[in-house]
C-alpha cells in the first residue's frame, strides 16, 4: 500500500513508520517538526515537512491506500492551560486532513486515540463500550475526532480505525521517546538512572492498590506499532472500529521503579509527593476487542523488556 504517515518524526510514528516498511509498504512522513526529529525519520520513507493542513498536497500528488494519523498535541497539562491549541490543531487540524481525506478518495484511516477519553473509569479493564468522559481537553479532543470519523464512516463510506492507547514505552529499530519535556514514567524513571534527575517523584502512596501507588498498563512500542499494520488489513468501508491497546496486566507506579532497577543497576531514589488531581488509581485495558478484530496480541508484555529496550537507547 502508499500510506501517509501524519506525524510520522515523532516517537510513536516513527516507529510505526519502521515496521512499515519492513511489511512493504510505501511510506510518506508529514511531519512540521515542531516536536518531532527528522532524523527519526526512517530511511526509505519519504518525508514531507509540512502540517496536516498540506496533506492535500501529498495525496493530490499520487493515489494513496490510506493516512495513519499521528500529529497531535499530547500534554495534559498544556491542554488545561491552552485548550484552544488542543482544540484547533488536534480537531481542527484533523477535520481538514479528513476533507483531504475524502476529496482524493483515500480509502482507509487509521487514526492514534487515547485512553484519556475514559477519564476515571468506573471499572477496569475497560472495556470500548466503557463510558467516555475525559477530564481534560487533550482527551475531550480525541473523542472529538472519534466522532468525526464515525460520522465520515457512516456518510462517505470511509474505512476508519481509533486505537486507543494505554502507556506506551520501549524502543525499536534504534527509535525511542525523546521528548523536550518528558512527561512519562518510565523514561523518567531511566533519566534518574543516567543521572539526569536526583529522583523519581511517587504521586501518591496511599491508593487502593496492592502497594499504595497508581497502576498502569505499558505496552511496548513494537506491539503498539503492529497492531496499526494490522489495522489497515481490517478497516472496513462504512465503518468506524474503535480498539484498546494495552497488555491487560497492570503495573504499580513502584514495581516500574523496581523493575527498573534491576535492569539499569542503579538505586533510582523515589520520593513520597501528594496525589495529582484527577489522577485515577487503576488504569488497565481490555484488549479482547483487538484480538478479536485484528487478529492482534501482544508479542512482548515483560516490563522488563520494555524497560530493557528503552534503557538500551539512553545507558550512559
Amino acid at each position: 500500500m502508499r500510506l501517509l504517515v501524519t506525524g510520522g518524526a515523532g516517537y510513536i510514528g516513527s516507529v510505526t513508520t519502521a515496521v512499515l516498511l519492513a511489511a512493504g509498504h510505501d511510506v510518506t512522513v508529514l511531519d512540521d517538526l515542531s516536536t518531532g526529529h527528522r532524523d527519526a525519520v526512517p530511511p526509505g520513507a519519504g518525508f514531507v515537512e509540512g502540517d496536516v493542513a498540506d496533506a492535500g498536497l501529498v495525496l493530490a500528488a499520487e493515489r494513496h491506500d490510506g493516512v495513519l494519523h499521528f500529529a497531535a498535541r499530547s500534554l495534559v497539562a498544556d491542554s488545561v492551560a491552552d485548550p484552544a491549541e488542543y482544540w484547533h490543531v488536534n480537531v481542527g487540524g484533523t477535520l481538514a486532513l479528513l476533507d483531504a481525506v475524502r476529496k482524493h478518495d483515500v480509502p482507509r484511516f487509521v487514526f492514534s486515540s487515547t485512553a484519556a477519553v475514559y477519564g476515571e473509569p468506573a471499572t477496569t479493564p475497560i472495556p470500548e463500550t466503557a463510558e467516555t468522559r475525559p477530564t481534560n481537553p487533550y482527551g475531550a479532543s480525541k473523542l472529538a475526532v472519534d466522532h468525526l470519523l464515525t460520522s465520515y464512516a457512516n456518510a462517505y463510506g470511509l474505512a476508519a480505525v481509533s486505537l486507543r492507547y494505554f502507556n506506551v514505552a520501549g524502543a525499536y529499530a534504534g527509535l525511542g521517546e525523546r521528548h523536550v519535556r518528558e512527561t512519562h514514567l518510565i523514561p523518567i524513571v531511566l533519566q534518574v538512572a543516567e543521572g539526569v534527575r536526583e529522583h523519581i517523584q511517587v504521586n501518591g502512596t496511599d491508593w487502593p492498590t496492592h502497594d499504595g501507588t497508581c497502576v498502569r498498563d505499558y505496552l511496548h512500542i513494537a506491539d503498539l506499532a503492529r497492531a496499526h499494520v494490522l489495522a489497515l488489513d481490517a478497516a472496513a468501508p462504512g465503518r468506524h472500529e474503535i480498539c484498546n491497546l494495552g497488555n491487560g496486566v497492570g503495573f504499580s507506579v513502584l514495581e516500574v521503579v523496581e523493575t527498573a532497577r534491576l535492569v539499569t543497576g542503579h538505586p533510582i531514589p523515589a520520593v513520597e509527593a501528594p496525589r495529582r488531581p484527577g489522577d485515577p488509581a487503576v488504569l488497565v485495558a481490555s484488549a479482547d476487542r483487538a484480538r478479536n478484530l485484528l487478529g492482534w496480541k501482544p508479542e512482548h508484555p515483560d516490563l522488563a523488556r520494555i524497560i530493557a529496550d528503552a534503557w538500551a537507547l539512553t545507558a550512559p
